[in-house]
This record gives structure tokens, C-alpha cells and sequence, in this order.
């Protein structure tokens, strides 16, 4: 008998109904009860990783201390959960099928015909139970992309089939989340479509245990009651994920709904302790009783979509809860941003993050931004492009090195000082080739990052192929933009500060992918009481 337990998040009716914040819910109270949990998140589409996806698609790309280019929901994961994910909580069908054609051109299933059953099943369940062989986690729980009955899940309902068999009864369970749409003519829930998602999930051979209703009404036991019987799940099993107010609220919720009572008695798991919220709470108290505003404005390029710089308007959250402050965001359209309109779009503005992103779109927009900021004594926070943006403001207006750029926007720029790093010139494949996952950073004793992280030598993470070039390092440095951060390694510039500015700090990496609910990231939290005090 195995000494993990797997639990398996799906999700019926209509996408985008939360599987991910449930499965961080449900992971955070049995952590809270004293079990050592992990997700993974098993996506269906063929690309191997999110890495080489348009953020319009999918919406940001999360990095993993390993490396790992990730679907955004392991920012939830790790925010919640307060511990870092890694490669193997990410899985797509395009690395499942990678794997298994590799193996087939190296003669392992020689005189095999190679199928879908068994050989793309056997790979999914492989991948799943990494995590649960480690030792190292009592519950894995496992969030399937898509909705039932999209043909590209089918592959990993078999495999979660094909488990729950495998593992025996009480180590495996599926959570099935659908949606109870209000109609308001009728001023009437409606559990049909339910009906029918649990009977798409049924036909592929496998039975929810639990079900969590998404519903913008309370479901009441007579509604509950109807579930249990033609889905054929416990009632007590049938669990209401009413619309909260904000993410953070949802594990209290669940709480309530004794949603890890019913997984834990249907595990055969006995809780050492009951999960206390304590300092979740908190951080809620102070998020939802904030004591001051501030006004700050995202320059970036992807902003009709606000899943494309998720882990920053959360970092952004977290720190304004540590200071009890409400963080207003104000989204600025990079492409719509000149010299003409900057003053109209920037004004009133306490702070403003540039965001990071890739190609010249929108590049002149964030170029205008910065000089903006700096020249009004505004609290600036640079982020990947968002720094080497500020390097190349700061050799056009206070260098006079017209036409300085970056070779990713102009190749033949007569200014480089933003370059492509030196083992990525021969580079072709895009996918998984950048300079990624965490990286040392040693810090200047008298800079304002040491002052903010209290320590000398920081990790953080990063996902970018082009650097601060070196060669203008000591224009720059005399001219008053100051590298305060550098990799010790390679000796490569992390950080630039101008120490003029009341708060002026640009960043090669990307501190929001660090930031969680119970250790908001010490970047953030410097910035956005900056921001305060520039109010």
C-alpha cells in the first residue's frame, strides 16, 4: 500500500472556474492539519512548456527555482503554500508525447506499436507519482487542465482511471468542480449542466467522490440533495464554492465547508491537529482593513489581459497588506504612452512598475515612462525589460548616446548597452534555452537593495536572454545610474539604482515570482510604502 495519497482536481461545465485556487484551498487546511502536501499541474495542449506562449494565450509564464517554465497556477500553488514548486509540478501533453516518441527512436519499445493506451497512459501515471516517490509528500494533489469531455483530457482522465485502480481504494480520490448557473428570469439554479458533466466524467470510467459547486447563490441542502442522488456522490461530499470576495478567502470558505474533513475521512487519514488560519488572517485582516491608499501604475504591454502579470498584482497585494496599505493599480497601455501624453496618463501616480515582456512593441512607450518617473522624483520599480529600460533611458537623456537600445529591438543599434548574453548568441530553439530559474546575486553593501533584502547575497529567479552590457558599465556608473547587484559568477549587473532618486531601483529578475501570502517579497514591500511616502 503506498504511503501517499493523491488527490485529482477536474473540472466540468465551462473552464476558468478555479480549479487551481480550490486546489490550493484544499492544500493549505490539510498543511494547516499537519500533512506535507504539493500540487502538480498537468496541462493538455501540446506545447512542451508555456515558455515559448504568447501571454494574450495563456497568461503569464511562472519560473520555478529549477528553471521550469510553468503554467501561472503554480504561482498559487507556491503563494498559498508558502514552499516552492519545481519541474515536476508542471507536465504538459507535449512533454508526455516528447518523452515517449524519444524513447521509441531509441529502440525501447522495439516491435512495440506505440498507442496512446498503453504507452501515453503509462507516462501520465509515471509523471503523477514522481512527487508521491520522492518521500517527501503525504497527499499530491493533481489539478487536470480543460474541462471533461475536451477530446485533449481524455488521455489524463484514463490515467487517473487507470490509478485510482492501480493505488487501491481510500489512496486515490477525484474532486470534480462544476458550475450551478443562476438563471435570472427563473430566479432558479440549475444543476443540469452538473448532471451532465458528471456523466461525461462517469462514461470515461471514472466517479467523483467529492463535487464543489461554483455558484453565485447559496445551494441549500435540497439542491445539494438532488446532486448527491443523480450524481451519485455523498451528500456531505457535495461542497459550495460561493463567489468570494477576493482568492484569499476561498481556503476560509472551504473551512467552513469542511472540504478537508470530507478528503481526509475518504483518504482514511487521521489530522494530527485542526488547520488554524492564524496568520492567514491576518494577512486578510490587514488586506481588508487597509489604513492609507496609493496610486501605481503598470506600464506594460499585455494589460487588456490581467492574468499576464498575475504574480506582480499579487506580490503588489501581499505588500500592501504587510503595510497596511490598499494598492490601487492603474494599467498603462506602453503602446499608447509618448512624450505628448505622458504627463495627462502618469500624473497623480505615487509609484509605477514597468513590467517585463519581449520584443519592440510598446518599447518607446516604457522608454517615456521611465524618464517620466525619474525626472519627477516618482518611486520606480524596473523589472527584467523594466530595468534594461532604464538603462537605455538613462544613456539617451543624461549619456547623449542617441539611438542607444537594446540588439533585441535594433540589432545594429550604435549604442548596445543592452545585449544579448554571450552562450545565447549560437542559440536557435527558443523554448527552454533563456537564462532561467534562481541565480545568485551578491549586493552592494551601501546600495538601497541591501538595505531592503538585510543580507549580502540574495537568490532570485529569472527568465530573459538579454543583459546590461558590460562595456558601458563605467559610462553609466560615472554618469549616476549604479549597478548595486551583480551575479558573482559571470559578474554580469542584477540591479541598478540611482541614488539621487528617492527610489529608483531596476531589476534584472523577477522578484514577484518569490512573493507569497506569509512571506511577501522585501522589493515589494520597500516600494509600495516608498509609494506611501511620496503621497
Amino acid at each position: 500500500m503506498p504511503n501517499t495519497k493523491y488527490i485529482f482536481v477536474t473540472g466540468g461545465v465551462t473552464s476558468s472556474l478555479g480549479k487551481g485556487i480550490i486546489a490550493a484551498s484544499l492544500a493549505k487546511l490539510l498543511q494547516s492539519s499537519g500533512f506535507s502536501v504539493t500540487i502538480q499541474k498537468l496541462d493538455p495542449y501540446i506545447n512542451v512548456d508555456p515558455g515559448t506562449l504568447n501571454p494574450y494565450e495563456h497568461g503569464e509564464c511562472f519560473v520555478t527555482n529549477d528553471g521550469a517554465e510553468t503554467d501561472l497556477d503554480l504561482g498559487h500553488y507556491e503563494r498559498f503554500l508558502n514552499i516552492p514548486t519545481s519541474q515536476a509540478n508542471n507536465v504538459t501533453t507535449g512533454r508526455i508525447y516528447q518523452t515517449v516518441i524519444n524513447k521509441e527512436r531509441r529502440g525501447d519499445y522495439l516491435g512495440k506499436t506505440v498507442q496512446i493506451i498503453p504507452h501515453i497512459t503509462n507516462e501520465i501515471k509515471r509523471r503523477i507519482q514522481i512527487l508521491g516517490e520522492t518521500g517527501d509528500y503525504d497527499i499530491v494533489i493533481t489539478e487536470i487542465g480543460g474541462t471533461v469531455g475536451d477530446i485533449e483530457s481524455l488521455p489524463y482522465i484514463e490515467s487517473v482511471r487507470q490509478l485510482k485502480w492501480d493505488l487501491g481504494k481510500n489512496n486515490a480520490i477525484v474532486i470534480h468542480l462544476t458550475l450551478i448557473p443562476y438563471l435570472a428570469a427563473a430566479k432558479e439554479l440549475k444543476t443540469k449542466p452538473t448532471q451532465h458533466s458528471v456523466k461525461e466524467l462517469m462514461q470515461s470510467g471514472v466517479s467523483p467522490d467529492i463535487l464543489v459547486c461554483r455558484t453565485e447563490h447559496h445551494i441549500g441542502n435540497e439542491i445539494k440533495r438532488k446532486l448527491a442522488l443523480f450524481c451519485n456522490v455523498d451528500k456531505e461530499a457535495i461542497i459550495e464554492s460561493i463567489d468570494a470576495e477576493t482568492i484569499y478567502d476561498v481556503p476560509n470558505l472551504m473551512l467552513a465547508e469542511g472540504l478537508h474533513k470530507v478528503v481526509l475521512n475518504k483518504l482514511e487519514l487521521t489530522a494530527e491537529e485542526k488547520p488554524i488560519l492564524t496568520k492567514w488572517n491576518k494577512f486578510l485582516n490587514n488586506y481588508k482593513n487597509p489604513e492609507n491608499t496609493v496610486e501605481i501604475g503598470l506600464v506594460g504591454k499585455y494589460i487588456e489581459l490581467q492574468d499576464a502579470y498575475k504574480s506582480i498584482l499579487e506580490a503588489l497585494d501581499h505588500a500592501g497588506a504587510h503595510n497596511r496599505i490598499k494598492v490601487n493599480i492603474h494599467p498603462i497601455h506602453s503602446e499608447n504612452l509618448n512624450s505628448g501624453n505622458a504627463d495627462k496618463k502618469l500624473k497623480g501616480l505615487q509609484g509605477l512598475i514597468v513590467a517585463p515582456g519581449f520584443g519592440d512593441r510598446g518599447i518607446e512607450g516604457k522608454i517615456e515612462a521611465v524618464r517620466y518617473v525619474r525626472e519627477h522624483g516618482i518611486p520606480f520599480l524596473g523589472i527584467c525589460l523594466g530595468m534594461q529600460m532604464a538603462v537605455i533611458e538613462y544613456a539617451r537623456n543624461i549619456l547623449k548616446l542617441k539611438n542607444a537600445n537594446s540588439t533585441e529591438m535594433n540589432i545594429s543599434t550604435p549604442h548596445p548597452v543592452i545585449d544579448i548574453m554571450e552562450d545565447q548568441k549560437m542559440v536557435t530553439n527558443k523554448g527552454g534555452t533563456m537564462r532561467l530559474g534562481a541565480w545568485d546575486c551578491k549586493l552592494n553593501k551601501d546600495s538601497k537593495a541591501f538595505e531592503i533584502y538585510g543580507e549580502e547575497m540574495i537568490s532570485e529567479r529569472h527568465r530573459h536572454r538579454y543583459e546590461f552590457n558590460n562595456d558601458y558599465l563605467q559610462k553609466l556608473k560615472d554618469a549616476g545610474l549604479r549597478p548595486t547587484g551583480f551575479n558573482p559568477k559571470t559578474g554580469l549587473v542584477e540591479i541598478v539604482e540611482i541614488a539621487t532618486h528617492p527610489w529608483f531601483i531596476g531589476v534584472q529578475y523577477h522578484p514577484e515570482y518569490k512573493s507569497t501570502v506569509l512571506n511577501p517579497h522585501p522589493l515589494f514591500v520597500a516600494f509600495v510604502s516608498a509609494c506611501l511616502e511620496n503621497k
